[in-house]
């Protein structure tokens, strides 16, 4: 467990799952004093249905969220160096991450979070999958940083 950073990127493969609800959780979570934001290797799709009605469910409105790569932060006025840390949530991320942050003194900490997609059939099934990912997001996020600083009732 440790501080919560300034600043903090979750990155995943397509910025539509994993680092969406990573970033809502922390927000949410540790509120404004921390900047966080996400990205994904590519920006190819929009946000999944089902993380934003599990992350409904514990408050975490992710409805406008708008994917986005690492390519395009820089579009958006971010900057990878600019960041504390970097997590990377997927495997393509880490690597990814590793690549860009070379040239900086940046932390990349890699947090293994099962991507629920494929994995189960039927609306239940999925949001069971869900719900599992967005709980072991919030499980490590408790365990590196503590427990939540905002009201998260």
């Amino acid at each position: 467990m440790g501080d919560i950073p300034h600043s903090v990127l979750f990155c995943c493969d397509h910025n539509a799952i994993r680092s969406p609800m990573a970033e809502g959780i922390m927000k949410k979570f540790y509120g404004q004093g921390c900047y966080v934001q996400s990205v994904g290797v590519k920006s190819d799709m929009e946000i999944d249905g089902f993380t934003i009605a599990v992350c409904k469910e514990i408050g975490v409105e992710l409805s406008r969220h708008r994917a986005r790569s690492f390519d395009e932060m820089q579009d958006w006025g971010d900057d990878l160096s600019s960041f504390d840390l970097v997590v990377a949530l997927s495997p393509a991320s880490q690597r990814r991450a590793l690549d860009l942050t070379r040239y900086y003194h940046l932390d990349v900490e890699y947090w293994p979070i099962m991507d629920p997609t494929g994995l189960a059939e039927g609306r239940e099934a999925k949001l069971a999958a869900y719900r599992k990912t967005r709980d072991q997001i919030v499980a490590r996020m408790v365990e590196r940083f503590g427990p939540p600083t905002e009201e998260t009732a």
